[in-house]
């Protein structure tokens, strides 16, 4: 393994000094390590982050470097192309990604690993696997940095599993709350009607939510889990919402997808959809990929608020959630209730035991 603080050093000895991007769960401990660096910007999304290296570039002529899940390629590939391209501006950046998709990893994941190579490639951006051993990755950075400068076009170090030595964070949450995300979405779920429509985001909330659909009644119908599309379930309940105005629409999301894709919340206000109920679970941080954290906490309801929802509110215990879900059903939407919980999950959390092509089509047959 890499020891986290001799990556870093070797990078700066490579004139690596500024870095952005989105964690991963491949990369959580190096990304842990940046959070003391100055020059380190958390990006919304992994676009962004092309975008934040390129101005960067821009302003003193240095190489940045973007880190990424596999996954967030997606994200990034518009700036790729049509910014930082060698047909385009030019600018060269040093990808750091997280390469998931092992067997048994989750069906996106698995997706997104057969085709990151293919996809680097059609984009033109060479890559190597980092080796899992600091004097082999340091002569491999120094040889990536030298292709850089001579070519001007970027390049991509792609990371397996076990790549780095555990990183363990020195940061504390700046929220003050009792309640964990669990006992918030089983609170949650508790108190659905049997019609209500639940959406919900991507990560472990995801898995929590099916595991006690299982363990409870077995309706994990009821429930459409956006396993990818970090950011992209509130999209999805609206375009439900819109479709089923005789019924209640509930996502359950979370801080760092809605911060991915924080537009959204005006495009949902500009609907005033009646039946869109937002939930949003905040811990300040993007616990899904090793709970690294935001420097503040964001106000979402202040937020929301300013997009044009009706009404909103922000609880932090069993008492205040349920009094708040009440609240939701109550008042006509697009709303949002903004939940407080610490960080962490079980790690005894399983994944999903239904195929998602077998979740669509029984969820399909609920909305009916």
């Amino acid at each position: 393994m890499i020891d986290c603080d001799n990556f870093l050093t070797i990078l700066k000895k490579n004139g690596i000094k500024f870095y952005t991007g989105v964690p991963g769960s491949i990369l959580k401990n190096f990304c842990r390590r940046l959070l003391t660096e100055e020059k380190h910007i958390m990006a919304a999304n992994e676009g962004a982050a092309i975008a934040l290296a390129a101005g960067y570039h821009l302003a003193t002529g240095e190489i940045g470097l973007v880190y990424m899940q596999n996954s967030g390629l997606g994200n990034a590939i518009n700036p790729i192309t049509s910014l930082i391209d060698e047909d385009v501006y030019q600018i060269p950046i040093l990808m750091l990604i997280g390469l998931r998709g092992g067997k048994h990893d989750e069906v996106q994941h698995k997706r997104m690993g057969k085709i990151t190579k293919s996809l680097l490639k059609l984009v033109n951006i060479p890559y190597a696997l980092l080796p899992p051993n600091e004097f082999k990755a340091k002569k491999l950075i120094s040889k990536a940095i030298a292709k850089i400068k001579k070519t001007n076009n970027s390049f991509a170090l792609l990371v397996k599993p076990n790549t780095f030595s555990p990183y363990q964070l020195k940061q504390k949450s700046l929220i003050s709350s009792d309640l964990s995300r669990e006992d918030a979405i089983k609170i949650i779920l508790d108190s659905l009607g049997e019609k209500d429509i639940l959406v919900t985001t991507t990560g472990k909330a995801s898995r929590e939510v099916f595991e006690y659909r299982i363990q409870k009644e077995g309706k994990f119908y009821r429930d459409f889990l956006t396993v990818g599309s970090m950011g992209h379930s509130s999209q999805i309940a609206l375009g439900i919402a819109i479709s089923k105005p005789d019924r209640e629409v509930y996502c359950l999301d979370g801080d760092g997808a809605a911060l991915m894709h924080l537009g959204s919340l005006q495009v949902i206000a500009l609907q005033e959809v009646k039946n869109f109920k937002h939930i949003l679970v905040n811990n300040q941080a993007h616990d899904s990929v090793g709970g690294i954290f935001f420097t503040k906490p964001i106000e979402f309801t202040k937020l929301a608020k300013a997009m044009g929802y009706t009404a909103t509110i922000t609880v932090k215990n069993k008492q205040e959630l349920k009094k708040g879900i009440e609240f939701l059903k109550k008042i006509e939407g697009p709303c949002l209730l903004e939940i407080l919980v610490r960080r962490g999950a079980r790690s005894t959390l399983s994944r999903p035991s239904v195929a998602p092509i077998v979740r669509k089509k029984r969820f399909m047959e609920f909305l009916k």
